[in-house]
């Protein structure tokens, strides 16, 4: 959410036909498509995370699953057959990608315009795709498959509680010191049931709950309460001690996470020289573990109903810490979104995005660069624009997606230190369990 909310190579003797070179090709390039639609659809950069990573999540796995019934190299997810003549491989991407974007996007709770926009933006791609597919049988088998494969996932998702309301102005507001309460600004909490959405790879949503908020009385709460309180103020109602890097992390890291890390990971994926398996593969890692990054932290958000930094430092002469001083205009670098803190789903995404990266690729310590749609110098994501940050490792770049929640006022440390290692428990489970390598 932003400041408002909307009101491969020929492998043994299995038949396909494929024509990129490693590194490159429709995997990624129906990655980088599908982030493209849901800056058309209104819901990228940052303000309805929770749809965009389902959207991912589900056609990766259709991308996955069709790639893997033309040359079976790891487990299927939802759709478990094998073709035996010659399919393209680009057709089957493009068509797996197209039916699962266009019925998710044209289902999201966002106006009619937005969505259209998105809708069209996949049809273009779509026809673009095909259009570079030699005519002849072996495409025709190929967008039959992922046409299949797309089929599948929708099935098994078509009742996964996804449609729950994004916005509660009913939402019982809590009055002791602790409880959340609606944030300036906002007179409803956002999506309060996506905890109940069927996850992709966990058990159940609270499988890995991370551990509750610190007491109020305590000093490590005090501690986290006057970290947030001096780095997370906006520099005009409030002053702060942000160094001018600090700033630019704030801002930086505010973009969508599955926007963010998708695109990293695209960046990763093409220096490592991957094929399209490896792609389906990896891809489809990184957005079931990202999608159950929201839906696990968003379960825990409504357990602990905890108030978030504004709530807490304007009113901290409630709290009975003697550590604590309240500020009745304190006011946060970013508009502080309106559902609980703990723990901090941002922090969830990185965690579970940096142990995904890390188990795939078999280390962490691969150097990357990164950039960022919400630095507010207006700073674009393109080959022509300047590189912002760079890292040594993915945890480097997790636990510092961690540190903006505290640099823009809108989380305490504890919801980010827990939120990190929750996402790691949830990457670690995606890749242990899920997408199996078989050969």
């Amino acid at each position: 959410m932003h400041r408002t909310i909307f009101t491969l190579c020929l492998t043994l003797s299995l038949p396909l036909v494929v024509a990129h070179p490693a590194g490159a090709g429709p995997v990624t390039d129906w990655n980088a498509n599908a982030g493209k639609a849901a800056i058309a659809s209104c819901i990228s950069p940052a303000n309805d995370p929770l749809h965009e990573s389902r959207l991912y999540a589900m056609m990766h796995i259709a991308i996955h699953d069709a790639l893997n019934a033309i040359d079976r190299r790891s487990q299927p997810y939802a759709f478990n057959r094998r073709v035996e003549r010659p399919t393209s491989v680009d057709a089957a991407v493009a068509a797996a990608a197209r039916d699962v974007l266009v019925p998710v996007i044209g289902q999201l709770p966002f106006p009619p315009e937005c969505v259209q926009a998105g809708i069209e933006s996949v049809e273009a791609d779509y026809a673009a795709a095909l259009a570079a597919v030699r005519p002849g049988a072996a495409k025709e088998r190929g967008i039959e498959l992922g046409r299949a494969a797309a089929a599948a996932i929708h099935a098994l998702r078509g009742w996964d509680g996804s449609d729950t309301p994004l916005t509660d102005p009913g939402y019982p507001q809590g009055t002791a010191p602790g409880e959340y309460r609606f944030t300036p600004r906002f007179d409803f909490v956002f999506a309060p049931g996506w905890g109940r959405v069927t996850p992709f790879v966990l058990r159940r949503s609270s499988q890995f709950r991370a551990d509750p908020p610190l007491d109020l009385r305590s000093r490590a709460y005090a501690a986290d309460f006057n970290e947030v309180k001096r780095l997370g103020g906006d520099g005009v109602t409030t002053p702060h001690a942000r160094t001018p890097e600090q700033t630019e992390i704030g801002f930086f890291w505010l973009e969508s996470s599955p926007l963010a890390w998708n695109r990293l990971a695209r960046s990763v994926s093409a220096r490592r020289g991957l094929d399209q398996w490896e792609n389906a593969r990896l891809f489809g890692l990184l957005n079931i573990a990202l999608a159950d990054g929201y839906i696990g932290s968003w379960e825990g958000k409504f357990f602990y109903n905890f108030w978030r930094p504004v709530t807490a430092i304007q009113n901290a002469a409630t709290d009975g810490n003697p550590d604590t001083r309240a500020d009745p205009t304190w006011t946060p670098l970013q508009l502080t979104y309106p559902m609980p803190d703990h723990d901090s789903a941002h922090s969830v995404e990185g965690g579970a995005a940096a142990e995904v990266l890390k188990e795939f690729f078999g280390t962490d310590h691969i150097r990357f660069r990164a950039c960022s749609l919400t630095l507010p110098d207006g700073s674009k994501c393109s080959d022509a624009s300047p590189v912002i940050r760079r890292y040594a490792s993915f945890s480097e770049a997790a636990n510092e997606n961690g540190l903006s929640r505290i640099l823009v006022g809108i989380h305490f440390r504890r919801a980010v230190e827990e939120g990190i290692q929750h996402g790691r428990l949830i990457g670690r489970r995606a890749v242990e369990r899920f997408f199996k390598r078989v050969h």
